[in-house]
């Protein structure tokens, strides 16, 4: 009987690695190929990052991108938000294995005396760590298909316990069960306007002398690639030409499995794991065909307007802008951002009412600490006055509830705990979750993951989703105050959702304004191109329907 952090026999293994420059899009390419197996197989994708932290929960997201949570409470890297949003998972917090958690592995293993008095070694210790929890994840979800991406690019110092590890777990289940693919650039030079193949010929070298050799190379271009260049890429890289694939640009990230389908990727998986899972893509080709129809010439276009401190950087907020992309292909209109900077707004807030011009609804997403929170407090108070469809997120949720109780209920001073270092703030309408302000350690410490909420009947929540209960994520440690509630009600604030087993609010809106709502989950996290969350479905119709 095989132990579960052995191979089962049955497992194959599909290791995505990168090359040349970091920030290709690996996240993407794993989720692609997987949604090409994932119709009748069982794919479980795992990522494994070469950082020491534990989680990238305490990272700033504008150096990291947005934390992504899972419904298990786990803080993960933002590809999770691909491989659901493509595979059409639940992820769970053991599919992400960061250095960190490898060496605490290492360490805990060693007090208990589990090496049995060896000296404890990078080669082969944290190797068959690494290997081992492969398997276990592989053994306890039954996988038909363990699809690992590795972060960063080959010859990085920080993943080549990963790539080693690699290596060996093709030698152990034998190359008929594992396969490699390598993502690089194909740069096309201002100078020479022609596709040059060096960098992946280097890249793919550089990956050899580590032992790997790619079953398929996927190179980035901003066109398809020319015969000759996979011929070129395939004698200097060995490998047929028709396993270089073009990993051309795209206006949506949906587009790649089409790519990748078109390009022959499902025959080579079948050829070389001997596994056979024809792709069932006809309506997610249709809805990519709507956006892309949409770009062109749509039917309406919607200017949606994001107010945040993290603007700098995109992908701080990239589950919203793809959840707003999910909206554009079932509605049928082609959405435009506008991002607008509450840390300037904080500073000149008369310049809202330029930054609104021309604005269709807008959204104030989740974030941390005191900078630009006045600005999205006077962001929010201008979007309820002038009737503009509205959604607060997370943190966007607690300021709406400070702009009303400023600004409708007459409590001038009120605020939220978050903001005042000694917490005396005159009205506390947010306060901390109970048992959240004696925790010291930020990592994993919050309010996390899924958790059941009650929707009022008859409520507008009720029917932008349908239901009386749904299941959303969380990610807080502040809560609206339960002693100013009945207050906030007898100001107009319809507390719609709340959650199922504890008296906190989980969802508000105003009877008196056609969309406005906010809520302390983050329903960006569970939508999806097949099924967009509810909130932006209903944000987005009820700007459609204003003119």
């Amino acid at each position: 009987m095989k132990k579960e952090h052995e191979y089962n026999g049955k497992t194959k293994f599909i290791v995505v690695t990168g090359g040349v420059i970091s920030g290709l899009g690996k996240g993407v390419a794993a989720a692609s190929i997987g949604a090409l197996l994932s119709n009748r197989l069982k794919v479980i994708p795992v990522k494994c990052d070469g950082y020491l932290n534990t989680d990238p929960g305490t990272m700033n997201p504008t150096e990291h991108g947005e934390v992504y949570v899972l419904d298990d409470g786990g803080e993960v890297d933002m590809d999770f938000g691909h491989y659901e949003r493509f595979l059409n998972v639940v992820a769970r917090s053991d599919w992400s294995l960061t250095m960190g958690k490898v060496f605490k592995l290492i360490l805990e293993k060693e007090r208990r005396g589990d090496f049995l008095g060896h000296t404890v070694q990078f080669i082969p210790h944290v190797t068959n760590v690494i290997k081992e929890h492969f398997y276990e994840v592989a053994n306890s979800e039954n996988a038909d298909v363990l699809l690992i991406e590795i972060g960063g690019t080959v010859g990085d110092l920080e993943n080549q316990f990963f790539i080693e590890a690699a290596r060996q777990l093709s030698h152990d289940v034998g190359s008929e069960n594992c396969m490699f693919v390598h993502l690089t650039y194909v740069p096309i030079p201002s100078g020479v306007k022609e596709q040059k193949s060096k960098p992946t010929q280097m890249s793919v070298r550089e990956l050899n002398e580590r032992g790997i050799y790619p079953d398929i190379i996927i190179a980035r271009c901003e066109e398809f690639l020319k015969p000759h260049i996979k011929e070129k890429i395939g004698l200097f890289c060995n490998l047929p030409a028709s396993h270089v694939i073009s990993g051309v640009d795209v206006k949506h990230v949906y587009e790649c499995p089409l790519v990748y389908d078109k390009e022959g990727v499902p025959e080579i998986l079948l050829k070389k794991l001997r596994i056979y899972a024809p792709p069932k893509l006809d309506r997610w080709s249709r809805l990519v065909d709507t956006m892309n129809r949409n770009d062109v010439s749509p039917r309406k276009v919607l200017t949606v307007a994001i107010g945040g401190k993290y603007t700098r950087l995109e992908d701080s907020y990239a589950s919203i802008v793809e959840s707003l992309n999910h909206v554009s292909a079932h509605l049928d209109v082609h959405v435009e951002i506008r991002w607008i900077d509450t840390e300037k707004l904080e500073k000149h807030p008369e310049e809202v009412e330029k930054d609104m011009q021309g604005i269709d609804a807008v959204i104030v997403p989740g974030g941390f600490g005191t900078r630009g929170i006045e600005g999205k407090v006077v962001l929010i108070q201008y979007v309820r006055e002038h009737k503009i469809p509205f959604l607060g997120i997370c943190y966007g949720m607690q300021l709406a509830v400070v702009e009303f109780a400023r600004h409708v209920c007459g409590l001038a001073e009120a605020g939220t705990m978050e903001t005042e270092a000694d917490s005396h703030v005159k009205d506390p309408v947010i306060a901390y979750l109970p048992g959240q302000d004696k925790i010291r350690e930020m990592g994993a410490s919050m309010r996390l993951g899924g958790h059941d909420v009650l929707i009022s009947k008859g409520s507008l929540a009720e029917r932008v989703y349908g239901a009386t209960e749904i299941r959303e994520r969380f990610r807080h440690r502040y809560e609206v105050n339960p002693e100013y509630v009945e207050r906030l009600e007898k100001g107009g604030i319809i507390f719609s959702g709340k959650a199922k087993n504890e008296n906190i609010m989980q969802i508000l809106e105003l009877a008196d304004h056609p969309f406005f709502m906010a809520c302390q989950f983050h329903p960006e996290l569970k939508s999806s191109l097949l099924k967009p969350a509810p909130l932006f479905l209903g944000l987005l119709k009820a700007a459609d329907e204003r003119g």
